[in-house]
């Protein structure tokens, strides 16, 4: 699939920042919708199904964070990549992005050029992952990596992309254990920074979801699937 045929999606409530890089990622070929608050955000990604968002946090009346969280609701809005471009640099900002539902989470100020290196390696890295079409199914468990859909007894439970990488890696190598920084390499890649405790974050939200009997917990290690 080639660049042009992406579709990106800037909310920010700074009307500079949504020029600025509105410019920059249509002249390499993306087509560009942008929005300056999160509830409007919300509307246009339900009708323009963007492959990547790029979200700020600090924003009046709903923050980016309620955003992302709103966004990872919408089925229709399950392969929708997010990437929070945010001045916030603080930990429990980062871990709010990601307990909500984000892919990677960048520091303003960050040039153009190298915010699209950054993009066009999330893509990259998201196509070659969309290749394996595997279902793993663990008692009363399935995982169908084509779908990115969960069952449990039967019943449909909806997981955030990045739970459900983590959930169909770690049931991929059963009984194997991975260390927070296998998992952060492997669900996150080595090219974005984010902090260990993300691993829990989203280790507690899926237990949450399926039950504490899958993944367990191997101290002073790092987390295992159990088929049993």
């Amino acid at each position: 699939m080639g660049k042009s045929s992406r579709k990106i999606l800037i909310v920010d409530d700074e009307v500079d920042i949504l020029d600025l890089l509105k410019y920059n990622l249509a002249k390499e070929g993306f087509e560009v919708k942008t929005a300056q608050s999160g509830k409007k955000g919300v509307e246009i990604a339900k009708e323009f199904i963007p492959d990547l968002i790029l979200l700020d946090i600090m924003m009046p009346n709903q923050d980016g964070v309620e955003t992302c969280r709103q966004i990872r609701e919408l089925r229709v809005l399950n392969g929708s990549h997010i990437i929070f471009l945010t001045a916030r640099s603080e930990e429990y900002s980062e871990v709010a992005a990601f307990d909500a539902g984000a892919d990677d989470y960048i520091i303003k100020p960050i040039k153009p050029r190298a915010l699209l290196s950054r993009i066009n390696s999330f893509f990259k890295k998201g196509l070659k992952k969309q290749k394996d079409n595997q279902q793993i199914n663990a008692g009363d468990l399935m995982i169908d990596r084509s779908s990115y859909t969960v069952q449990l007894d039967k019943n449909v439970i909806n997981l955030p992309k990045k739970e459900f990488e983590l959930l169909y890696f770690l049931a991929q190598n059963p009984s194997k254990v991975f260390s927070r920084d296998d998992l952060l390499q492997n669900i996150w890649g080595t090219d974005v920074y984010v902090l260990s405790r993300t691993v829990d974050v989203h280790i507690r939200k899926v237990r949450e979801k399926i039950g504490e009997g899958f993944i367990t917990t191997v101290k002073g290690v790092g987390y295992k699937f159990e088929l049993s």
